[in-house]
């Protein structure tokens, strides 16, 4: 079977599962195995292919960020219900370097809760691996939140490899937000043949160098949703990497991201702006800001790069 014909179908399967209420069709498309989850540990598992690697068979950034997000999240939502609303706050990630290839592991840990404020709020921190080797280190806190006005949340389904097989839609049985989401995957496709990856241009990121920076933006939809239709946190921070990485030559990887979520990606175009603030020797340093509905600001960012052995 083609690459294409491979991702025609997840792209099918993630839809069909997403009939389904209580997830997204990001969680859904990205296919995690939910292996081990509770409050105290959670193990998953994601496979990397041609929907998410990235030209040198890496796993795009963006993928990694919304299985960091969701392990993270996962452990401080077995404490409460499996329907409850979580928001990411605060969120980081420590690169090891180490190739982010093959089947991705995550465990992560419940830290604990913020004492003495009025919301509640959990901390866990992950290690994510490939090949037998740490590839990243992470952190993150997420606030507890009521569903917004006149939205029912179900619970989410934690689905195992060892599940059984869920079968692809039939092209003809899709409804309209569903065929957007598979045309998306058509457009997406013939970036593939200019090298480009599949991921990036299904989840529609365009980002350009500008001075002393870069900029970004994706359209927003059900494709990069979360349970309330807002822009999904780890697709929010994929934008972000995107665009700081545009910001500086090829010459340059990403080392960590710490990123701040300040308020939903709402509205039809999701835009990013990087700044560099700091262009060294061996180090640089790019602030990125996030922006949705009437300009609101959604995510700060900074990122740190580091310069490849050549």
């Amino acid at each position: 079977m083609s690459n294409e014909s491979q991702i025609r179908d997840r792209v099918l399967r993630g839809l069909a599962l997403n009939r389904t209420p209580g997830y997204h069709f990001t969680g859904n498309f990205l296919d995690f195995s939910f292996d081990q989850v509770s409050a105290q540990e959670v193990h998953m598992r994601m496979d990397g292919g041609p929907h998410i690697d990235e030209s040198d068979g890496n796993v795009n950034f963006g993928a990694l960020a919304v299985f960091a997000d969701i392990a993270l999240a996962s452990n401080v939502r077995a404490g409460h219900t499996s329907a409850t609303r979580l928001a990411t706050v605060q969120m980081n990630l420590q690169f090891t370097g180490a190739p982010l290839s093959g089947r991705l592991h995550a465990g992560s840990t419940l830290q604990g809760y913020v004492q003495n404020i009025t919301s509640q709020q959990g901390v866990a921190q992950v290690t994510v691996t490939a090949h037998g080797k740490a590839v990243c280190y992470g952190s993150g806190t997420f606030i507890v939140l009521n569903p917004p006005k006149g939205v029912a949340l179900y619970p989410m389904m934690l689905r195992k490899d060892s599940d059984a097989p869920i079968a692809p839609l039939n092209e003809s049985e899709l409804k309209r937000d569903e065929r957007k989401v598979l045309q998306l995957a058509d457009t997406a496709f013939a970036g593939m043949h200019k090298g480009d990856a599949f991921i990036r241009r299904f989840w529609g990121f365009e980002t350009h160098a500008i001075t002393h920076g870069a900029s970004g933006k994706l359209r927003n939809g059900p494709h990069v949703g979360n349970r309330v239709g807002h822009l999904q946190g780890g697709v929010t921070m994929g934008l972000g990497i995107a665009t700081a990485e545009k910001a500086l030559p090829a010459s340059w990887r990403l080392s960590a991201v710490t990123a701040w979520y300040i308020s939903p990606g709402e509205g039809r175009v999701i835009k990013a702006r990087s700044k560099i603030i700091h262009h060294g020797r061996l180090t640089s340093v790019v602030r990125t800001e996030i922006t949705g509905k009437n300009n609101r600001r959604v995510m700060e960012m900074v990122t740190t790069h580091a310069h490849r052995i050549e």
